[in-house]
């Protein structure tokens, strides 16, 4: 080891043997005595050459002294992109998609338009059923893009980046659910907020459209809410019978109980002595059997009206004793008077449906008895342009939109026209009774028609969309009035 010019040894420059730290409490300079000692304790406690005794204790180097072991256990570190705030306190919510179960009806509607918060998301896209569409996952990809362009809408309106992920995260998950794309109707609407997220298969095709505001956008319902008109249809011949009900937009089996299986199940033959008899009557209805000679024929109108009467009792007794809808009837044309004799209910359509439907597709029998209600479903709606054309010279109507936003809010619109696919933005203060209206949406408009026809509904009047050669004023809205 070298000497300095006192005579003082200097230790030798470079890394100890150890571990490559600076040595074992080596000093800039020593004197001999000091270096004879530490010498000793480093041969005490070391091993070889880079090996230490295992009573040794190493520190990590760059451990801090000054945290205690209980300080370090309890800290947990956060995500980069996130506060320590953030990792602890923000509280975790567990939404999932919901189906709003069912047609559209007045308390559905309800329900949804009263619903409002700070931003509510409503998405509308058509949808498919079966198909080519649905083997090639055409909804699933639409889907996808009308989220990512709701994150963008919402990023647009300043909607903090979680609150995004935590009101569409359950759209995302819909994404995964093949059994969800696979049993589509003919369209579909999801209403968002930050606290759910529900959705609605609709049986009509929907133009696909995001609105973002206070409250969700009902408009585009309303064909389905105005069109529960119902109807009956009883297909029957000699061999069997079923009854359907029917609305605007699609047509269902009613399984009735105890219904005649055909004219079998009424009139059976039998075998007595030498003689063939048969009988009538109900297979369950617990009537007497009338029995005929073998000169009876089962084809006879009497032995038909036995077995329609059966049909009718039955349907009568299961489903049709407290309706007042129509029941429109589908069977060959010699049948069809025959029933209207021995039916008992009141409301038997005049429009039928002449042939053989024993084997006809529901579809397509529905097609055809749809066309034939037309009438039927518009006459409510003629109803209601009547009654404004006759008011029209007075106090009770009215279609300026500064009047009739405000009289749907205080429950004055009896029926209300909208123009197809019009949209009227601006705001309305219910407490000044003031409308403000403006060409292009601003950051607070809502639209003002969706408004009035939700405040509509909820106060009992009936709302009508029309095309715009249609509307009984040259304006987007118009409305006749209960009171002036």
């Amino acid at each position: 080891m070298p000497k300095d010019q006192n005579g003082k040894f200097t230790p030798i420059k470079g890394k100890p043997s150890g571990n490559g730290k600076e040595g074992l409490g080596l000093r800039q300079s020593i004197t001999p005595e000091e270096l004879e000692t530490d010498l000793e304790m480093t041969e005490k406690y070391t091993m070889g050459p880079d090996e230490l005794q295992p009573a040794v204790h190493m520190r990590h180097p760059n451990r801090d002294t000054a945290k205690k072991a209980t300080q370090q256990q309890n800290v947990r570190e956060a995500p980069a992109d996130k506060a320590i705030e953030e990792t602890f306190d923000q509280p975790q919510h567990n939404i999932t998609a919901t189906e709003i179960q069912g047609r559209i009806n007045k308390e559905i509607f309800a329900d949804l338009a009263a619903d409002r918060g700070d931003i509510c998301v409503t998405i509308y896209m058509p949808a498919h059923a079966s198909g080519h569409a649905v083997n090639e996952q055409q909804d699933l990809i639409l889907f996808k893009n009308m989220l990512q362009q709701t994150q963008k809408l919402l990023e647009e309106k300043s909607i903090p980046q979680p609150q995004i992920q935590l009101m569409l995260e359950p759209g995302y998950q819909l994404l995964m659910d093949e059994m969800f794309w696979k049993n589509q109707q003919e369209g579909l609407a999801c209403f968002i907020k930050e606290d759910s997220f529900r959705y609605l298969k609709l049986p009509v095709s929907m133009q696909q459209q995001i609105y973002c505001n206070h409250s969700f956008m009902m408009t585009p319902l309303l064909p389905m809410l105005n069109s529960t008109e119902q109807f009956y249809l009883l297909t029957f011949s000699k061999h069997n019978a079923k009854l359907f009900l029917a609305d605007a937009y699609g047509m269902k089996e009613i399984r009735v109980e105890g219904m005649p299986n055909g004219m079998d199940d009424v009139i059976h033959f039998e075998e007595k002595g030498n003689q063939q008899l048969f009988r009538t009557g109900s297979s369950g209805g617990g009537q007497g059997a009338n029995y005929h000679g073998m000169n009876s024929n089962p084809d006879h109108k009497t032995d038909i009206a036995n077995y329609l009467e059966e049909v009718d009792r039955t349907i009568w007794k299961e489903v049709l004793h407290d309706k007042h809808i129509p029941l429109m009837m589908a069977a060959v044309d010699y049948l069809q008077p025959i029933f209207r004799k021995v039916t008992r209910y009141q409301h038997i359509a005049e429009e039928a449906l002449t042939g053989n439907f024993e084997h006809e597709k529901t579809a397509n029998i529905y097609k055809q008895a749809r066309e034939k209600m037309q009438p039927f479903f518009e006459k409510k709606r003629e109803q209601a342009l009547e009654k404004y054309y006759n008011g029209s010279a007075g106090a009770l109507t009215a279609s300026i939109p500064d009047d009739v936003i405000p009289a749907s809010y205080y429950g004055q619109v009896d029926c209300l026209f909208v123009a197809k696919d019009a949209q009227l933005w601006g705001t309305f203060d219910e407490k000044e009774n003031r409308v403000i209206i403006h060409e292009a949406q601003e950051p607070q408009d809502e639209c003002l028609l969706n408004n009035a026809i939700t405040q509509t509904i909820l106060h009992n009047g009936d709302v009508f969309i029309l095309e715009k050669d249609k509307m009984p004023a040259e304006s987007s809205i118009a409305a006749s009035l209960r009171y002036a």
